[in-house]
């Protein structure tokens, strides 16, 4: 389910009514980090670069300064979740077409929208400050939300599970590259230095989760895989809401639009979440099982 929800979320942080209206914000838009911090972090408030780093975890401390230290000055975080809403509500429009108002998506919107509700954000401060934030009237945009609570639940999560494993922020990218999620290449959008990259190798090294040549041992696998586990079973809460035969029925349900929004191409092949982005129309329902 967090693949098949995940591409509803993301396409925020890639389509270009979303860039318009950081644009028209006043955030630079020649990259795309200027305007996913502020987007990303807005439900939070006007908070400062070192609980974005804590929260957010993978990312290079200095990267996150550089980007939130202005960013509430260019806008507020109520101006950025209104242009955010205006930005999802037209990509999906434009991506989704005549799906948007269809009984199948209303349908869809309902389930995920009850999962959602039923999450326990206690010390989950991502999933909170959305699951705070009001709910839409448009379906589309009640199926959006839902996906942005769920994936941040599963977030705040995640790195739960990395810290009870004691992974620091660039250990978590370094492992997750080790064991083939991704290659460090894409990682490198993170923004940590070679020197800290080489020496989070180092730390993980010692522990003996990786070889010299920054590949997972078989104990780092079986530390990336109790990671992996933990984080599932943290996620797993509302799920539960649902029968096994709701949750067919929802994937059945998710599955045209989020063909949909990965065929647009918006989305990357590789990402630093570990999800292949390389569905294709005959695989997608077997890759998304994977």
């Amino acid at each position: 389910m967090w693949q098949l929800l995940e591409p509803v979320h993301a396409v925020l942080y890639y389509a270009p009514e979303a860039f318009e209206e950081a644009a028209a914000l006043g955030y630079a838009v020649d990259e795309r980090w200027p305007s996913y911090f502020p987007n990303r972090a807005a439900p939070l408030g006007a908070v400062d670069a070192k609980t974005v780093s804590d929260l957010f975890y993978s990312f290079n401390p200095d990267m996150v300064e550089r980007y939130i230290a202005p960013a509430w000055r260019t806008a507020t975080p109520e101006q950025v979740l209104t242009a955010r809403r205006t930005a999802m509500d037209e990509v999906l429009r434009r991506i989704l077409g005549e799906r948007i108002g269809s009984p199948e998506l209303e349908r869809a919107a309902q389930m995920a929208r009850r999962v959602a509700e039923a999450a326990d954000t206690s010390d989950r401060p991502m999933a909170a400050a959305n699951a705070a934030l009001p709910w839409p009237d448009e379906v589309h945009m009640v199926l959006w939300q839902a996906a942005t609570i769920l994936r941040e639940h599963r977030g705040d999560g995640h790195i739960a599970a990395l810290r009870s494993h004691d992974v620091g922020p660039a250990e978590a990218l370094v492992s997750h590259a080790a064991v083939g999620a991704a290659p460090e290449e894409v990682f490198a959008s993170r923004q940590w230095t070679d020197e800290q990259w080489n020496a989070a190798r180092g730390r993980l090294a010692a522990r003996g989760l990786i070889d010299g040549d920054g590949h997972a041992t078989e104990v780092g696998v079986r530390l990336r895989a109790s990671v992996e586990k933990c984080t599932d079973e943290l996620a797993a809460g509302p799920w539960e809401l649902l029968t096994a035969d709701e949750v067919d029925e929802l994937t059945d349900l998710l599955m045209p639009p989020v063909l949909d929004i990965v065929g647009t191409g918006l989305l990357p092949m590789q990402s630093t979440l570990g999800i292949g982005m390389t569905y294709e129309y005959d695989d997608v329902e077997s890759e998304a099982a994977s």
